[in-house]
């Protein structure tokens, strides 16, 4: 494919990373030099000194074959019109990443296609959806529901009260069983289970199972003594913050700490929850965390703009009696720190951006692609089109790439997990975690 992707910032980088490990024609533009200079000669793709917003620019960087325009500089403005104009010479489809929440409303979403802008990307909305949906189970690191829960993914760090160590899954995770165990990691390292694999103490494991079962999960991983989240405890009001809280249950409690007086304002202005209570004050006082009451709080969340500052926030709350903390870890070079020092769990937006970007590649038709910060793979919602690959032999024959394994399924509006011998069928929503792997091998499964 031929790529464009204006702006070397951090969503940029990352996404141009990513993709030139793919073989693909990539050319990443920017304004600056420096940031420019920054990108490793280690990756395949071809840098440009240019500005977005110039026509002369675009035409020059190859947009009018451009399979897939990227723009996302911090400049809304910017991202938006170099869209239009990529798509006015040629591109494609095109993304832009914006600011607004109010620009990623579905009313909003043929206005836009029309001026050649196909897809927008609010990177702040989608952390929080990741944050939320975390917070509704404290003794769960990383939950992704599949076809709105029709299959759930669970993401569990594993204590000596998991009934379920030392034992092969094999005699575990049986045909009929009602939970599929899709990856582990452990000391650094993702593994893709075979049946003599067992589980160890302070593994993350990757369960796969249908809603009716959650319980049952929480009860062989000994996690029933964690309490359900009422209150939280949120520190830095940013634009993730406020996203987040919009989309809190109405049962959670929250308290949100910010430093900045006037940001205060604008939270108590924007923020209609009648459950929500904004402080002006510094997250990491301990007299004022004590004061507030943090020794009550099942959950807190640091979403300050500082890696460090968020990750020793987290450690203090979890000295203090907090079980479940979130940490947002923009710089990816802290995030295997903050796995090992435990924190819980851990929200990287240019990382959840990337991954919704990354799913607009595929020419097979996929549901979902979410990237797992702890385990450094990808899930992804495959739809399995009639006569692929996937469809004319059982899952143990299908000979899958290297890290990759098949989780569950979801037909007819019903969630199933997958043993070797399950048949796929056409139409079936299929789940694939993928460690190590390129998404476009795997799609040519579904084609």
């Amino acid at each position: 494919m031929k790529i464009i992707i204006a702006g070397a910032y951090e969503i940029g980088s990352h996404l141009a990373k990513l993709l030139s490990r793919n073989d693909h024609d990539i050319v990443l533009m920017d304004e600056s030099e420096e940031k420019l200079e920054n990108i490793s000669p280690d990756y395949d793709l071809l840098t440009m000194h240019a500005s977005p917003s110039s026509l002369k620019a675009l035409k020059s960087a190859g947009a009018e074959h451009a399979d897939l325009y990227i723009a996302v500089t911090p400049d809304e403005s910017m991202n938006m019109n170099s869209c239009v104009m990529a798509k006015a010479v040629g591109a494609k489809k095109t993304v832009a990443k914006v600011n607004n929440y109010e620009f990623v409303e579905p009313e909003l979403t043929k206005f836009f296609d029309k001026l050649g802008i196909d897809s927008l990307i609010y990177p702040e909305n989608l952390a929080a959806t990741d944050i939320v949906n975390g917070l509704k189970m404290s003794w769960v690191r990383q939950r992704w529901d599949v076809h709105g829960g029709a299959l759930v993914m669970l993401g569990i760090k594993l204590r000596e009260t998991c009934e379920i160590l030392n034992q092969p899954l094999k005699d575990l995770c049986k045909p009929d069983s009602p939970y599929y165990i899709v990856a582990i990691r452990r000391d650094g390292e993702t593994v893709i289970p075979r049946g003599d694999d067992s589980l160890h103490v302070y593994d993350m494991a990757y369960f796969m199972v249908t809603k009716q079962y959650i319980p049952y999960v929480r009860k062989i991983v000994g996690k029933e003594h964690y309490v359900d989240v009422k209150n939280v405890m949120v520190m830095g009001g940013g634009d993730t913050a406020i996203r987040a809280l919009k989309n809190m249950p109405e049962y959670m409690n929250v308290k949100i700490i910010e430093r900045d007086e006037a940001r205060c304002d604008y939270l108590n202005e924007h923020i209609d929850n009648r459950n929500v209570m904004v402080i002006n004050g510094d997250g990491r006082d301990l007299s004022l965390l004590n004061e507030e009451g943090i020794r009550n709080t099942q959950a807190f969340v640091a979403l300050t703009t500082n890696a460090e500052t968020n990750i020793l926030a987290c450690l203090t709350a979890k000295r203090m009696g907090v079980r479940k903390t979130v940490a947002a870890v923009e710089n990816l070079d802290y995030v295997n720190m903050a796995v090992s020092l435990d924190i819980g769990t851990i929200v990287n937006k240019k990382a959840i951006a990337a991954s919704r970007i990354y799913q607009m590649m595929l020419e097979t038709e996929v549901d979902n692609v979410s990237y797992l910060m702890t385990a450094n793979a990808h899930v992804a919602e495959f739809v399995a089109q009639p006569q692929s690959k996937v469809t004319r032999k059982k899952v143990f024959e299908l000979g899958l790439p290297k890290g990759a394994t098949i989780g569950g399924l979801v037909r007819n509006g019903v969630g199933y997990l997958v043993s070797g011998g399950t048949q796929i069928e056409a139409g079936d929503i299929v789940v694939v975690f993928c460690y190590h792997q390129r998404m476009d091998k795997l799609e040519k499964y579904f084609k």
